[in-house]
């Protein structure tokens, strides 16, 4: 390989949240830490080189968004999902979660149901809730070991709601949504004037042989009624950078989001917001395909692994990302013991499931992102739930 997974990163002393927060949240910080989803392989040095060359002009002012950015995500698109966009349907945000938030205000009125299908991502939840709207939900179904759609609850759900929030590559089970399967949720969508928002930042860490189908990209009814987001950010590790962008064909939808995130001055982006996306879509191809390879690679030790000495961890293999999600209920513990166990006794640091709702509770979601020493040492200290 040109760039090397293996090698381990001190991020100590960076202000690190994955190993800043142990202590406050887990009280301990003799953890390893796989729970925020950002990577811990070096930033692209193509990203790195942008950011230091923009550092030399020592004058860090106010920016404006240049054609390059517009263009690399245009082409980028296009190239690698088959998506048709121009440079009016897209507008920047400061980060996927942000743009949810202000989308659920923009489309919505205090009170209102929202649609949404756990165990998934809990930003969309809190985005809800801590507007003021309701959380309707759709449950996934977990079945022959990926989550499925209840299509029929979906409908019925789908009654009530104006706003609609797909996670689509789904976070945490890293489930591809099939192309038929995106068609039978619009068309319901459609059929019940629901807006529907995309969280595609997952989409690019589509792992071979699945394929991303934006939502956008089905029918251009579906476009006009559809708000995606996305971000060089997950794909390429550089979420501290806070740059992402929305793509909404719609010009009415489009202004109606545009007046929400200008009303909160939130558009004009960072001096490193740009260019580091425009050489990530530029330069990132080589780079992205072997860190693919390499996260499968994660995902097949540790999956042989758990067959191998943990006959009672299950798991949902991820078609896209970087994040598995660990199904502990044959162990027959509380959330609270189970928590207790992956903290106290494997010494690791996951997400507890339940954070993405109730139907995550039994489950832990764990982040593979790192070298792959550090996902054998995770693996022989998880065998420490098996006693």
């Amino acid at each position: 390989m040109k760039y090397n997974f293996d090698e381990l990163i001190d991020r100590r002393g960076t202000d690190a949240l994955k190993l800043e927060a142990l202590l406050p949240r887990w009280g301990r910080e003799d953890l390893i830490p796989m729970w925020v989803a950002d990577m811990d392989f070096r930033t692209p040095p193509f990203i790195v080189e942008v950011i230091k060359k923009r550092i030399e002009c020592e004058i860090f002012g106010y920016t404006e968004k240049p054609h390059a950015w517009y263009q690399s995500i245009i082409d980028w698109q296009q190239r690698r999902h088959q998506w048709t966009i121009t440079k009016e349907m897209i507008s920047f945000v400061p980060g996927v979660v942000p743009a949810i938030v202000m989308a659920v205000e923009a489309f919505t009125q205090v009170g209102d149901p929202v649609l949404i299908q756990p165990p998934v991502y809990y930003p969309f939840a809190a985005a809800i809730r801590n507007t003021g709207r309701k959380v309707v939900t759709n449950p996934l179904l977990l079945k022959d070991e990926q989550y499925q759609i209840d299509f029929e609850d979906f409908e019925e759900k789908a009654k009530t709601c104006k706003l609609f929030i797909l996670c689509n590559s789904h976070n945490p089970g890293g489930r591809v949504w099939t192309k038929d399967e995106l068609e039978r949720l619009a068309s319901i969508c459609l059929k019940h004037k629901v807006l529907m928002i995309s969280d595609e930042i997952h989409a690019d860490l589509t792992l071979p042989p699945y394929q991303h189908t934006p939502l956008a990209t089905l029918s251009k009814e579906v476009a006009e009624s559809c708000v995606t987001f996305s971000s060089a950010s997950k794909t390429f590790n550089m979420a501290g950078l806070a740059s992402a962008y929305a793509v909404i064909p719609n010009a009415e939808v489009r202004k109606k989001f545009l007046d929400k995130t200008v009303g909160y001055m939130l558009t004009d982006g960072n001096i490193f917001a740009f260019q580091t996306t425009v050489a990530a879509y530029e330069q990132g191809e080589e780079w992205l395909s072997q860190l693919l390879s390499y996260i499968q690679g994660n995902i097949n030790y540790l999956t042989q692994y758990i067959d191998q000495h943990l006959p009672k961890v299950k798991y949902i293999v991820p078609q896209a990302s970087y994040l598995v999600f660990l199904d502990f209920r044959e162990l027959g513990l509380s959330q609270k013991e189970l928590v207790s166990l992956c903290t106290n006794q494997a010494h690791l640091a996951l997400v507890d499931g339940s954070v993405f709702g109730k139907e995550g509770t039994g489950f832990m979601r764990i982040n593979l992102a790192s070298p792959r020493s550090v996902i054998e040492k995770a693996a022989q200290q998880l065998l420490a739930v098996s006693h």
